[in-house]
């Protein structure tokens, strides 16, 4: 079972908007009424609405009357990035980070870019200038351990989801959640069975909808050999994500090894199906591999679960 969920939230940790406001629509430039603070609060706006497209345009007009409003800049950054667009996302942060030397948020914002980009380099060195500006900023340690944990640095990432935990001050069960489930994916990679299995509990103690953390604490018990731990946690998840082709794989292989054969092809033939149908040919050849290699072996014995 080695199929893991892996959590990458950061860019809900960096949605922080210069200004925000209940307009809805933007004004053209030609009204000589609107001014750059306007057109922020209207891309901010938009960003919050999701209509990223929309707030750049509006951004563009904030910046053409007001070309060092570092402000604009970093909040067109972040709707590049929620476009993907992580060069220019880089190249408006480093902008804003030129007007404005001490906006933390930029730092975070062109981090997470970095990141992105497995520029993890660079993205290390942002985020460290952001905990420099803003020292209880729990977003930089978090987006530094999600850096560790993509170097494979997994002991390092723990100190750092450690102190982005220490330093939230107003945290929601979810936020929790995608922590303690991010944490112990690095704990399960060092192989410490026991802390993963505790931190995707408390993942799911705090969110029991989020089929991500029985996905992760199904493959821990598959780790430890628990197979009636693993069924029940990847059952779980296919009842919260009907159409998750890894759990059914995964329930398939648990069920094989506590004899249940009938419900392990069943479970195998559902997961090639799925594979087939979205397109992922290498995930469909080794299921359909997994599946023959299963039947071959299956013993001619009745079973009773």
């Amino acid at each position: 079972m080695n199929y893991l969920w892996r959590l990458f939230l950061s860019a809900i940790f960096v949605l922080f908007l210069t200004f925000s406001t209940d307009a809805a629509c933007a004004s053209p430039i030609s009204n000589p009424q609107i001014t750059s603070e306007e057109f922020l609060k209207l891309g901010a706006n938009k960003i919050l609405h999701s209509n990223y497209q929309e707030a750049i345009e509006d951004l563009n007009q904030a910046i053409q009357l007001q070309n060092n409003f570092g402000e604009a800049y970093s909040d067109r950054c972040l709707a590049y990035l929620q476009l993907q667009a992580y060069h220019q996302a880089i190249a408006d942060c480093t902008q804003a980070i030129n007007f404005t030397p001490n906006n933390a948020e930029a730092y975070l914002n062109r981090g997470l870019a970095n990141y992105r980009q497995q520029d993890y380099a660079a993205a290390t060195a942002d985020y460290h200038r952001a905990i420099a500006l803003k020292p209880y900023e729990f977003r930089a340690y978090y987006n530094l351990a999600l850096v560790q944990a993509a170097k494979g640095n997994y002991s390092q990432a723990i100190i750092d989801y450690n102190l982005a935990l220490g330093q939230i001050s107003q945290p929601t069960n979810l936020l929790l959640a995608d922590i303690y489930n991010d944490r112990g994916l690095a704990r399960l990679q060092l192989q410490d069975l026991k802390a993963a299995m505790v931190d995707f509990s408390m993942a799911i103690h705090l969110d029991a909808n989020d089929y991500r953390a029985y996905f992760n604490r199904g493959c821990a018990c598959g780790r430890k050999g628990d197979n009636f731990g693993a069924l029940r946690d990847f059952s779980k998840v296919i009842k919260l994500n009907p159409s998750n082709a890894l759990a059914y794989v995964n329930r398939g292989v648990a069920r094989y090894h506590l004899g249940y054969y009938q419900g392990a092809i069943a479970d195998l033939q559902k997961a090639s199906e799925f594979l087939g149908h979205t397109g992922e040919k290498l995930a469909y050849q080794k299921a359909l591999i997994l599946l023959k290699t299963m039947q071959k072996q299956i013993p001619s014995v009745s079973e009773f679960a």
